[in-house]
């Protein structure tokens, strides 16, 4: 038995096709419960199954399989934590490079050197334009907004066209024709509306 479950452990590792050993297996226990039953047809439930139980290998097979799958379920949470671990780590080091690159050139920008030659490397500051982050939109006047322009929905108008919906001065016409356009899109409807 012991062997029984190496050889399946390894055939599972290989890659090999368990599934049809299973199969097997499956068909040889059902062949010889048939057989017994034909033999001995008073034969109890209980009687049954411990006599298969003894003569087959199925019961092995199947907790193989489960022991198998506890295995690769078992490596699959311990791969999540560790790949959990290691966003964090290379998020960590992702920080971590950033300041280093800000204290560079910071140091280089405060004595003014700006450009440092290195043989693996070469790093130089120049002068760029400031960011803007804006934290509350409310407080900026109103002389830096620009008004936006009306922009026509397409998809909200074509579904009320659709459902055959007056639509101002547009109405649908009688019949919706798909029609395959030629260009970067698969397929679209053509805008059935005629002005009045």
């Amino acid at each position: 038995m012991i062997v029984l479950l190496s050889i399946l452990i390894l055939k599972f590792r290989r890659g090999l096709n368990l599934s049809s050993a299973l199969s097997t297996e499956i068909y040889r226990y059902q062949l010889v419960r048939d057989r017994l039953l034909e033999a001995w047809p008073t034969l109890d439930a209980e009687t049954l199954t411990d006599t298969l139980e003894g003569i087959t290998e199925l019961h092995e097979m199947i907790a193989a399989v489960i022991r198998s799958a506890l295995v690769d379920e078992s490596l699959q949470s311990g791969l999540r934590y560790r790949l959990e671990d290691m966003r964090v780590r290379m998020k960590r080091l992702e920080e971590r490079g950033l300041k280093k690159r800000q204290l560079a050139q910071e140091a280089m920008t405060e004595v003014g050197l700006t450009k440092l030659e290195q043989p693996d490397f070469t790093a130089s500051v120049r002068a760029g334009s400031p960011s803007l982050v804006v934290t509350a939109e409310d407080l900026i006047p109103e002389a830096y907004w620009v008004p936006q322009a009306l922009k026509l929905n397409r998809q909200a108008l074509l579904s009320d066209l659709k459902q055959d919906l007056n639509v101002g001065a547009l109405r649908p016409r009688a019949k919706w024709c798909p029609q395959t356009t030629m260009g970067p899109r698969d397929a679209g409807w053509a805008l059935g509306a005629a002005f009045l």
